[in-house]
């Protein structure tokens, strides 16, 4: 499957709200100024990201995913490379990169930003296409990236809305990843919900 561009238009459209409010309140949280964007949407299979057809950087992730069902269901997740997680959280908490309390803050501090970013995300989509979703917890991973694809059951054809998040905050640039992993249909449902209210 291959978007097309208004459905390439239209998905970074959604993101670039949802993360442009994540930013708002990601400000407020930690009093300091901080720019989110989204430069890019692509659609892509698990095979293509595993093969390297992707540019991932360093293969160990910093995750925070959250399962979503509703309209349609599937797994929305930030990651991280280790080593932009550790600048985001040093920037965030005050803390430096190669402090001992580094590692003990970092699990929930990504956890509070990665649940901010997901739901900002979701709620775009949700007020888009005036349908609720119901939440499963956020949860924090560290692993390699195959390891998290594998643990959704995403195998080698799975469809994943990829999207670059670039954070900058003060003089830290820091970059992740937003996925959105679907279930099967799930992705032919959004949207075909989008093209609706498009036509509208």
């Amino acid at each position: 499957m291959i978007l097309t561009e208004q459905q390439t238009d239209a998905l970074q459209e959604l993101l670039n709200i949802g993360v442009g409010r994540a930013a708002s309140m990601l400000q407020d949280m930690i009093q300091s100024r901080i720019r989110l964007q989204v430069p890019f949407v692509k659609l892509v299979t698990t095979e293509e990201i595993v093969n390297g057809e992707e540019d991932f950087g360093n293969n160990m992730k910093a995750t925070v995913e959250l399962g979503f069902k509703g309209p349609f269901s599937g797994t929305v997740a930030l990651l991280f490379p280790t080593d932009s997680a550790s600048k985001l959280v040093a920037a965030i908490t005050g803390e430096e990169v190669d402090s001992d309390n580094l590692d003990a803050v970092t699990s929930g501090t990504l956890t509070e930003v990665g649940n901010i970013v997901m739901n900002g995300v979701m709620g775009s989509i949700s007020n888009m296409i005036s349908k609720h979703f119901d939440y499963a917890i956020p949860n924090y991973v560290e692993g390699t990236l195959e390891s998290f694809l594998a643990s959704k059951g995403a195998n080698g054809d799975a469809r994943i809305l990829l999207a670059r998040a670039r954070f900058a905050i003060e003089d830290h640039q820091i970059e992740g990843d937003i996925m959105l992993i679907f279930d099967g249909g799930s992705l032919e449902a959004l949207l075909e919900a989008i093209g609706m209210v498009e036509a509208n």
